[in-house]
């Protein structure tokens, strides 16, 4: 089993950036396909951006060319920058695979407002 935490989250302006976190335990954790999931107040969760073992990464219209999904193996790590921050990306982000197939961590809140 993956144990996985997220961190980075916070209270942006619109406009502005943020890196997220997402440290995994476990040596499979090259191997996996993994994604970043947001859920805004009141909607289900979806997907945002997946990076696979080789680094080819996939995205939502709404976030592509403002979000960049990577990862470092050696760090049991995916990464999600965020940039150009709007409102409406305001949610708990989540890490897990994709598909996914670990429990979910607690998440980190990104809060954009002015």
């Amino acid at each position: 089993q993956v144990r996985l935490m997220e961190s980075g989250g916070g209270w942006v302006q619109p406009g502005g950036s943020l890196r997220l976190s997402c440290a995994g335990s476990g040596t499979i954790f090259r191997l996996i396909y993994w994604a970043w999931y947001l859920q805004a107040p009141g909607k289900e969760r979806e997907l945002v951006a997946s990076i696979g073992s080789s680094s080819s990464t996939e995205s939502l219209d709404s976030v592509r060319g403002r979000f960049t999904i990577s990862r470092d193996n050696a760090k049991n790590t995916v990464y999600l920058q965020m940039s150009s921050l709007k409102p409406e990306d305001t949610a708990v982000y989540y890490c897990n695979a994709d598909p996914t197939r670990f429990s979910w961590g607690k998440g980190t809140l990104v809060t954009v407002s002015s």
